[in-house]
């Protein structure tokens, strides 16, 4: 784990949303403000613990350094596959620092002690990172006119 960083439910950390929804809208602008996207709204829905969705938030000293999270669904093309590591962010001056992978890590434990036995993603930007953790591609697909490959990984 790098350095001073903890890892907690989201659902811990009210406090967070606000910036957590600046971050989001800055990251990916077309869905949340010009979209149909609602950043404060999603953020809140993986506030839970204990079912999905279910978010998990990276932390040192206090600081937001991360977050991502848990859900049932991702992709309409692709319901029938549960749960999906989604939403995964990290601030871009803290980039390459381990923190991706460490959220990504918790997700998979949430999922095993949701009694899941495989989780998926489905990235444009991510492949390295979940390759690294031992994912592998299910598929390629094109969603809403972009290249995006669907990932598994058996917990």
């Amino acid at each position: 784990m790098p350095d001073g960083l903890v890892l907690d439910l989201l659902a811990h950390h009210p406090e967070a949303l606000a910036e957590l929804a600046e971050l989001f809208e800055a990251e990916w602008p077309a869905w949340y403000r010009g979209g149909r996207g609602n950043a404060r709204q999603d953020l809140q829905a993986y506030a839970h613990k204990g079912a999905l969705p279910v978010g998990v938030l990276a932390l040192r000293a206090g600081a937001v350094c991360g977050v991502a999270a848990l859900k049932a669904e991702s992709i309409p093309s692709h319901r029938h596959l549960s749960p999906w590591a989604a939403a995964g962010l990290v601030p871009a001056a803290l980039r390459g620092q381990g923190i991706g992978l460490q959220l990504l890590l918790a997700l998979e434990q949430q999922a095993r002690q949701l009694g899941f036995a495989r989780i998926y993603c489905g990235t444009s930007t991510a492949a390295t990172l979940l390759e690294r953790a031992g994912w592998r591609v299910l598929e390629r697909i094109t969603h809403e006119g972009k290249a995006l490959a669907i990932y598994e990984k058996a917990l």
